[in-house]
């Protein structure tokens, strides 16, 4: 058993420390190390608190009894900042890729980054290319030849069609609908339950139906 800690407290990480759980039994492989945050003072009654074992400095000093890390959190650009920070300091950490044993993809030909994580439920057709540290969570859809920028993340029961192309940090919210053959910019949020019928400009946020622009990100 190899032992890994869970960047995060709340929610997110208790649902990626379900998912080692099924993992594990299907074959035992992964030892909950507990939880690690950026800051042990901001912790909030929605954080595992009990478990937490450290800050990024316990992380640093633990570094060699541990064998794995994996984010936790939902938010795309909390995942690259994260897996960044701590790659600065540590190069040579393994961020696993964790696949739930009920989701389904043509493995053999899916390109899958380090970090990612692959929530139940999940189904993804051919040619699915899912970059570093890209989070798919429960009951999302996946089709032929969609790509998925680092650290972007799709919730759950959101639809990208064939050919979608989601670039780095994108947001799509949950149930929401992307159309065949679209491409999403760095850092555009998708609204819940949108529907995405034309391309969408980086730094932008969609929503309704049609997807419209709410607004800009100016960082």
């Amino acid at each position: 058993m190899k032992k890994i800690v869970i960047v995060g407290a709340g929610g997110m990480a208790r649902e990626v420390r379900a998912l080692i759980r099924e993992i594990n039994r299907v074959a035992p492989e992964w030892e909950f190390a507990g939880y690690v945050v950026s800051d042990t003072t901001k912790l909030s009654d929605r954080d595992s608190r009990g478990e937490v074992v450290g800050d990024y400095e316990w992380l640093r000093s633990n570094v060699a009894r541990l064998d794995a890390v994996t984010i936790g959190i939902g938010s795309p650009a909390a995942r690259l900042k994260v897996s960044e920070e701590i790659l600065r300091v540590q190069p040579d950490t393994e961020f696993p890729t964790l696949i739930h044993p009920t989701a389904h993809m043509d493995f053999e030909t899916a390109q899958i980054g380090r970090g990612v994580l692959v929530c139940s439920g999940v189904i993804g057709t051919v040619n699915v290319t899912l970059e570093d540290f890209a989070l798919c969570n429960f009951g999302c859809t996946i089709g032929h030849e969609a790509r998925i920028g680092k650290g972007s993340v799709i919730n759950p029961g959101a639809n990208i069609s064939g050919g979608v192309t989601l670039g780095r940090s994108v947001l799509v919210g949950t149930g929401a609908q992307i159309l065949q053959y679209i491409t999403i910019g760095d850092h555009a949020t998708v609204g819940a339950g949108a529907v995405v019928t034309r391309d969408v400009s980086s730094l932008v946020t969609v929503v309704g139906i049609p997807a419209k622009p709410r607004a800009i990100h100016l960082s």
